[in-house]
């Protein structure tokens, strides 16, 4: 599952890239983790959100509530549970992105590898959002089996969404977004690094 992405590009070059507005105030860092403000493409803008939807457990000794935890990613064959379907239905969005992120190697030792389109400044990937009282606005990046290259890294990957499609997942019918939950099969840059994965900013 994708718990880090980059996207290496300003807002203006995004705004320009895929013929969309911007929100007042639009901020994001170049990585994004589970929990940080990340670029949103919804009802047109690019704004910012918080990525993953806030899950609030409680504390098994005290009964009290914990610190929201950000579940970040959707997978496709859940869509349908509680938990993303009115936003599956109701609110698609597109995260734009230059990479994301998988742990590979050993348990304690992971290292960074990183995915991306060939000779592309940027793309997109299937997202879902809504409105908290935790953290405002906040979306996931939807997962399907992964296929192909990606498969060489992890058993998942984020739904990648190009021309036409972008526009589909975003305003047609939860049938035809579901239609397009499907893994992609072109080739991808695979960059392994010797970064260790809990390394942050």
């Amino acid at each position: 599952m994708c718990n880090l992405y980059r996207l290496a590009k300003e807002a203006a070059e995004i705004e320009r890239l895929l013929a969309v507005g911007s929100a007042a105030g639009t901020n994001f860092a170049e990585e994004v983790y589970p929990g940080y403000s990340g670029a949103v493409i919804a009802e047109g803008r690019l704004r910012s959100m918080t990525w993953g939807f806030p899950l609030v457990l409680k504390s098994k000794k005290t009964g009290e509530p914990l610190k929201p935890k950000p579940v970040n990613n959707a997978r496709t064959d859940k869509l349908d549970s509680f938990m993303w379907r009115f936003s599956f239905a109701e609110r698609r969005c597109l995260i734009p992105l230059t990479a994301w992120a998988e742990a590979e190697g050993p348990r304690g030792a992971m290292k960074r590898t990183w995915l991306s389109l060939p000779d592309v400044d940027a793309f997109t990937v299937a997202g879902i959002w809504r409105d908290s009282d935790e953290w405002g606005e906040c979306y996931t990046m939807v997962m399907t089996d992964a296929r192909g290259d990606a498969a060489q890294v992890h058993s998942r990957m984020p739904v990648i969404l190009a021309g036409e499609d972008r526009d589909r997942w975003q305003h047609g019918s939860p049938d035809e977004a579901r239609g397009l939950c499907l893994p992609f099969e072109g080739s991808l840059d695979i960059e392994r690094t010797s970064q260790p994965w809990a390394s942050r900013r």
